[in-house]
């Protein structure tokens, strides 16, 4: 693959830049379209926009930083902010997103719950595109293996390993966030409680990127037994059901209460 999109002088222009702009218009998409359908304004979505592109890039950046190599860039704390090199990992930009959120429902005066599964569909389809962005990068690569559809890298410029035939794990996520994104945009309009899209977004990706994980080649490993995102994929998952039967038992309260207000 070939990181550089184009090269003028000593600028460069990099496809990771480019591939994560499109990922946040996807997201804006059809963001607006769904704050239509759930009476919102759709100006919402462009003032959040801002506010969680910042929040998610760095909170990915930030994570990156802090579990790859922490030694490296207290070091170099000017490399920090090089997004263009690759280097952003999801569930830190998932942490910065979800603060960005609830300071913006805040603010705002928004309910948290139902503005995050109206946007639970922008987020999935953000990660798909986003994905195309590692692969014409060369981060979140696989480990080696002898299949047909195993990508090699001969970009000098490339951070995956050159000239070695790897699983295309940034092709299998792109795949698994699109089928995610397929399932919740048919759910969406089918759910008894607010926050209920958002948890089963959460489930079910803490699920498919601990599966992800096996066959990936970069993962930094905690004691040197597990991959970090495995790790924090269990801690999501859990997370991610305590809520789901938290909400949906008290949406249960909710709705028995008022039944019995009402009774005539």
């Amino acid at each position: 693959m070939h990181p550089i999109l184009l090269q003028i002088g000593t600028v460069e222009i990099r496809w990771y830049g480019v591939m994560i702009a499109l990922a946040f218009l996807a997201g804006m998409f059809i963001g607006t379209r769904e704050a239509r359908r759930r009476g919102y304004d759709p100006e919402l979505i462009y003032d959040f926009l801002l506010y969680v592109m910042i929040a998610g890039i760095a909170g990915a950046r930030l994570y990156y930083a802090l579990v790859s190599n922490p030694v490296y860039f207290f070091r170099h704390p000017l490399d920090i902010p090089a997004i263009w090199r690759g280097g952003l990992a999801l569930h830190g930009g998932l942490i910065g997103g979800l603060l960005a959120g609830i300071w913006f429902c805040r603010k705002r005066q928004l309910p948290f719950w139902g503005f995050a599964d109206l946007l639970t569909p922008s987020i999935m389809l953000g990660q798909a595109v986003g994905r195309g962005a590692c692969t014409l990068n060369g981060c979140s690569y696989g480990k080696p293996a002898a299949l047909p559809w195993a990508i090699s890298f001969t970009d000098p410029a490339a951070q995956a390993p050159h000239n070695i035939p790897l699983h295309p794990t940034q092709i299998y996520e792109m795949a698994a966030d699109f089928l995610i994104f397929l399932l919740l945009w048919n759910l969406r309009k089918k759910m008894r409680f607010e926050g209920q899209l958002f948890l089963i977004y959460l489930v079910i990706y803490a699920v498919a990127r601990f599966i992800l994980e096996f066959f990936r080649g970069d993962s930094l490993m905690v004691a040197g037994l597990f991959p970090v995102p495995q790790v924090f994929s269990v801690a999501l998952f859990i997370t991610a059901l305590a809520a789901y039967a938290w909400r949906q038992s008290a949406s249960r309260m909710t709705t028995s209460h008022d039944a019995v207000s009402f009774r005539p």
